[in-house]
């Protein structure tokens, strides 16, 4: 069986709920066939963030890390590719931080990619019926901090695990009046079944080899 751990976020910025927290949790109490999937809540902060989800890998020892996170107005479930070590934050975390043009890690590199094989993930999702695509920033927020962080913990001290990042729509109920694209957290858990059983048996360096670039 391969462990999996996958988080997701409190809700932040004036919002009742987060669907990376939502789906999260309907993944792992109904987990892919061959994998056992623990979820965590962490809290929209920086710093702190990261020390739970450190002591997360700690205390599950997965085999596999899937963070995920709110993108509020993209219109599918989109698998980062890259975290950037900036924290610029345009709106205050949930205890007030607000960080600008600092290091997630200072001195650590410029950026971590997911080590995860994010090309074919987004295939899977999108096989499954689930709307897909790769990004090439997680921002500079809560989201990159972590996207980062992981990417730095995987690096520095967890080299046996392979992970990454991904964020989703708001819900349906976060955009009641259906101006802004939204999904059902239990219509983007069934992609991440599917994105979690290809990243499994699929190492990134087998990567489906398709474009799935953006020219800005």
């Amino acid at each position: 069986m391969t462990r999996v751990l996958i988080t997701g976020f409190a809700p932040f910025g004036g919002e009742r709920v987060n669907p990376s927290w939502q789906a999260a949790s309907l993944v792992a109490a109904e987990p892919p066939a061959g994998l056992t999937v623990t979820a965590v809540e962490l809290p929209c902060v920086f710093g702190e963030s990261l020390d739970v989800l450190r002591e997360a890998i700690l205390d599950r020892a997965p085999d596999l890390v899937l963070c995920l996170g709110q993108a509020g107005g993209r219109p599918g479930v989109t698998v980062e590719r890259v975290g950037i070590n900036v924290d610029d934050a345009r709106i205050p975390d949930n205890a007030g931080g607000q960080p600008i043009d600092e290091p997630v890690v200072p001195g650590g590199p410029a950026a971590y990619f997911s080590t995860l094989p994010v090309k074919a993930c987004v295939a899977a999702m999108r096989e499954a019926g689930v709307p897909a695509a790769v990004s090439n920033t997680a921002g500079t927020f809560v989201c990159n901090h972590v996207a980062y962080g992981l990417g730095h913990l995987v690096a520095t001290e967890f080299p046996d695990i392979r992970g990454g990042f991904a964020h989703v729509p708001w819900a349906p109920e976060q955009v009641p009046d259906g101006t802004a694209p939204a999904l059902p957290p239990a219509t983007v858990a069934h992609g991440l079944r599917a994105l979690l059983a290809t990243a499994a048996r699929t190492p990134a360096e087998q990567d489906l080899k398709i474009t799935e670039g953006a020219t800005h």
